[in-house]
Parts: structure tokens; C-alpha cells; sequence
């Protein structure tokens, strides 16, 4: 059975966390769990460009889940995932210099990507 609802979403990404992305090491993508998100599911792609650029890194949604905030995300998924570079600590912090507390009062996303030499579409 073929899954004709798969779409194809576009993020935005930082170059680091890009470059983290396409050399297949970061695998845990984490975001706010806003409304336009909400729909997001497995078979997906989303495809990361670099803002203001032309770059573009496509990947396969493997699993969306929801965390009451990104401490929680991080123990639940392990910070290797989100960011092998730095420790729990730096990406916490990293994370809420993007998002700020009413925005992670929103809840968490852990979104498992297949990294783009693994993917089979």
C-alpha cells in the first residue's frame, strides 16, 4: 500500500546542526511543538535548507514524539542524537538560546530522521 499522504516539509537549520544532518551523525531533529507541526508523521520528508541559501538536505521522518520540554527530550532521546559535538549541558543551553521559555512551554517534538545515505524512499 502506498502512503499518498507523505509529504514534503521545509525547515530551517542552522549550518551547524546542517552539516551535523548531512553527514548522517545527528538524527534527532528538535523543535517546538507548534501547529503547523502537529500533522507531521512518519514517511514524511523534510528537507533542511540553510536560510538564505540554496543548500538543501532531504530526510525521512522515522518517528515523531512529544516531550513536556527539552530536559525531558533529551534524557528520553540521549544528547548523542541531537548533537554528538557537546555535552547535554551546552545543547540545553543551545536550545533555549533559539527557543525561548513560552516557547518551550509549548511542549517538545523529538523528530527521528534517517540520515540521507540511509534513506530508501
Amino acid at each position: 500500500m502506498t502512503h499518498s499522504s507523505a509529504r514534503v516539509r521545509e525547515l530551517h537549520l542552522y549550518r551547524e546542526y546542517f552539516d551535523l544532518v548531512a553527514a548522517g551523525t545527528k538524527t534527532i531533529e528538535v523543535r517546538v511543538k507548534y501547529p503547523h507541526l502537529a500533522d507531521l508523521a512518519v514517511g514524511d520528508t523534510i528537507r533542511f535548507r540553510i536560510k538564505g541559501t540554496d543548500e538543501t538536505c532531504d530526510v525521512r521522518v522515522e518517528r515523531v514524539t512529544e516531550y513536556p520540554d527539552f530536559e525531558a527530550l533529551l534524557d528520553g532521546e540521549g544528547p548523542a542524537s541531537v548533537n554528538p559535538t557537546v555535552t547535554r549541558e551546552r545543547q540545553l543551553a543551545n536550545i533555549r538560546a533559539i527557543y525561548p521559555p513560552e516557547k518551550e512551554a509549548l511542549g517538545a517534538l523529538a523528530i527521528q530522521i534517517t540520515p540521507p545515505d540511509r534513506r530508501t524512499l
